[in-house]
């Protein structure tokens, strides 16, 4: 556990949001997490998922200064997940990155000044941005894929 408490802080909250996506997945069919609940214009819990976890990552590298993972941000909105198995797989071991990075004993520079690249070129940004666009990205993507599973299974709702 980091001594920092504004990432304690984000860690409880990353927790929170990866249990809940966790529980949207678990039990769903590879026709559930795959279908784009309001047609081609909308996001399945397949690719909801996938972006929401791969962005947090790289968001938490952004914030801590940590090297930048590899990442193909357009195909993670053509991903299809096999089955729901697979799909946990996959969040269990970028949450896994993700809380490694947030369980740093180093210090947080809040006021760190960081270079992101962002849709429409390169940007400069906080690390208190960084961290906690991490944790509202993922967060909002959470509750996308929630009620994507309830439309799609009034039942699991």
């Amino acid at each position: 556990m980091t001594a920092d408490p504004s990432l304690a802080a984000a860690a409880s909250i990353f927790d929170e949001s990866l249990a809940a996506l966790r529980a949207t997945i678990e039990g769903a069919s590879a026709e559930v997490l795959n279908r784009r609940p309001a047609g081609d214009d909308t996001n399945s819990i397949a690719v909801l998922s996938m972006h929401a976890m791969s962005s947090a990552r790289w968001w938490l590298c952004v914030a801590l200064g940590a090297a930048l993972p590899d990442r193909d941000r357009d195909s993670e909105f053509r991903y299809e997940a096999a089955d729901a198995g697979e799909l946990l797989g996959f969040v269990d071991a970028v949450g896994g990155d993700c809380r490694a990075l947030l369980a740093t004993d180093d210090a947080f520079d809040a006021g760190a000044v960081r270079r992101s690249r962002r849709i429409g070129g390169d940007e400069d940004v906080s690390a208190a941005w960084a961290l906690i666009h991490a944790l509202e990205h993922l967060g909002g993507h959470v509750a996308h894929a929630q009620l994507a599973r309830q439309v799609l299974e009034p039942s699991q709702g």
